[in-house]
């Protein structure tokens, strides 16, 4: 098997929710010690959506490659465990709301005590600092806050929130990619730091032309080039790009509409984007005559872009998805059989089974605490008080 890049990095992960555990996902699947410290009710994220035992699809998708111990942080045994991980650790992680791991007693100067070259995130809706710091926040609130929402707005000018948790998952990779740079001056210099993620800023971080466009635009920004869109056909929908001169006279000619294609109007590119609203009447009235697999035979053979507009079960049965390897399968125990999407620059999940599940609350609590130190009989002991709770395997035995 190929060797991970961070194989022999031990991360110690507070989070919870999509956000933090996606960016430590990341360092696990590329082959760090990922220790899931969760609450003894589990993460909150795992609750995201339909439950099957102690996972969604998101709890599973973010948390695969991951070990998991649930402890209280505020009992003893909780307390000493967790001291014990961090002087450890290469990278402590955490998504409380700002303020609330220093009054734990696990904050980054707590860290720094113990562990003088720790990398220390702190992931949070708003950052550490400003008079937001410590609102509470949502994917959804920050794709409002961030101006997202407009940006996404339907035709009609209703501001639009995205169907998924865009910012939550965007946040993970741009705190991933803060950590690997993070990582690297800590193997070569012996440095650690401390590194402020927040949502807010990766919701901008990701439309950062769109923020530069609107200043540009002076709060107009036109659209990028017309036509761009989805339409209407016999049987569905087709997206269509037509941003060159001769894709658009392409398009409109093969479509049947030289009508539009020889219009003085839309010669030009701004011509076309002033008169948009008359290349947007002869698709939706051309569109619907033929299916969508008619206009790609038509299209497509030209190098006019189109595609067809898919759902989910289509992207999965494709058939170029299938033989380019986009998708592997994966059983999870208590879960099912689910796709996995695979990640560039990492193996295929299929030749990277150990690395594909995603543990249950506390699974892997009694192998924590022995390769802490702890014997047998103070392992159970430590369970029978409660501040580190068993497995559900060992907690079911004792019953």
């Amino acid at each position: 098997m190929i060797k991970g890049a961070y194989d022999g990095i031990t991360v110690l992960d507070f989070t919870q929710g999509v956000a933090g555990p996606h960016a430590t996902m990341l360092l696990a699947l590329h082959g760090a010690d990922v220790i899931k410290i969760e609450p003894p009710e589990g993460d909150w994220g795992r609750a995201l959506g339909e439950l099957k035992g102690d996972h969604c699809a998101h709890s599973v998708a973010f948390n695969r490659g991951k070990r998991s111990i649930a402890l209280d942080l505020k009992s003893a045994d909780g307390k000493a465990v967790v001291n014990k991980l961090m002087a450890k650790a290469n990278v402590v992680i955490e998504s409380f709301r700002p303020g609330v791991i220093s009054r734990l007693g696990f904050g980054y100067e707590d860290a720094k005590k113990v562990n003088p070259d720790v990398i220390y995130c702190s992931v949070s809706g708003f950052g550490q600092t400003g008079p937001y710091s410590k609102r509470p926040t949502v994917d959804g609130l920050i794709q409002a806050f961030s101006g997202m929402m407009v940006m996404n707005r339907l035709p009609d000018g209703t501001p639009w929130r995205q169907g998924m948790i865009a910012v939550d998952v965007t946040t993970g990779l741009y705190t991933f990619q803060a950590l690997a740079p993070a990582l690297m001056r800590q193997l070569r210099y012996g440095e650690g730091c401390y590194i402020d993620s927040s949502l807010m800023r990766s919701a901008a971080a990701y439309q950062g032309a769109k923020l530069m466009e609107y200043v540009f635009s002076n709060g107009t920004p036109p659209p990028l080039y017309m036509p761009a869109g989805s339409y209407k056909s016999k049987n569905g929908y087709i997206m269509v790009s037509a941003m060159r001169p001769h894709h658009f006279r392409l398009l409109f000619e093969l479509i049947g509409r030289r009508d539009i294609a020889d219009d003085p109007d839309l010669q030009s590119h701004n011509d076309r984007i002033r008169n948009a609203a008359k290349i947007i009447k002869a698709l939706n009235e051309t569109m619907p005559t033929k299916t969508t697999e008619e206009w790609i035979a038509i299209l497509q053979p030209k190098d006019v872009f189109c595609e067809r507009v898919n759902n989910y079960s289509d992207y999965l049965e494709h058939p170029h998805v299938k033989e380019s390897g986009a998708i592997d399968w994966i059983e999870q125990d208590g879960f099912g059989r689910m796709p996995v999407a695979n990640i560039p620059g990492l193996p295929p999940a299929s030749q990277h089974d150990a690395q594909q599940h995603a543990p249950h609350t506390g699974e892997n609590g009694a192998e924590i605490l022995g390769e802490l130190g702890y014997g047998a009989s103070e392992i159970d002991a430590i369970f029978s008080r409660g501040g580190v709770k068993a497995p559900a395997t060992l907690a079911k035995a004792a019953d």
